[in-house]
């Protein structure tokens, strides 16, 4: 369980390098922070889980030194949180993610805007399925959203995303798992 914390935290602090640098030319790094929920619908329509996650939006060329389009940011993110299983029992989890999100600029209007994003991670689960090696695995994940822009506060958003575990292969058994992921935020 150390080594999962331990992982979360420096996958999540990694960019704070990126603060030192020149913020001329970039777009401005956002903070934000989200409570998400999720449900197991493969291999278990029983299990639930509930995160606490906190990220930092980045623009995507500071990150990646190369021509990227203005609406494309770099989210780098962290969770933490506890899923309740079949049985009844509840488990911690945990996992670090790295996202590319794409602002749909040409569906945005007065109060909204739309967005897709898509990354991988990290994920330590304090449980595993049949058929599944590891609590340590991959966590490849994609989604929509909104975020939600307020003229006297900082926005709000909401997620939707499909959400998946599994060991890459790396292992003899890797029964994924596969869930929807509901998550509302607000960036600070």
């Amino acid at each position: 369980m150390y080594r999962a914390m331990t992982v979360l935290v420096i996958f999540f602090c990694f960019p704070v390098s990126l603060l030192a640098q020149d913020n001329e030319g970039y777009i401005p790094t956002e903070s934000g922070f989200s409570l998400n929920s999720g449900y197991t619908y493969d291999p278990s329509h029983n299990t639930l889980f509930l995160q606490v996650s906190m990220f930092r939006l980045y623009d995507y060329e500071r990150v990646w030194k190369h021509k990227a389009p203005e609406s494309l940011r770099f989210k780098v993110e962290g969770s933490l949180g506890a899923a309740s299983l079949d049985d009844k029992t509840v488990k911690m989890i945990a996992n670090a993610n790295i996202l590319a999100l794409l602002y749909l600029n040409r569906f945005e209007l007065d109060r909204i805007k739309p967005y897709i994003e898509a990354g991988i991670g990290v994920i330590y689960t304090d449980y595993s399925v049949r058929g599944q090696d590891y609590r340590f695995n991959f966590n490849p994940q994609a989604g929509i959203g909104i975020e939600f822009k307020r003229k006297a506060d900082t926005n709000r958003f909401a997620t939707l995303r499909m959400h998946h575990i599994s060991n890459g292969g790396i292992g003899s058994s890797n029964r994924g798992q596969n869930s929807i992921a509901f998550m509302f935020g607000q960036f600070f």
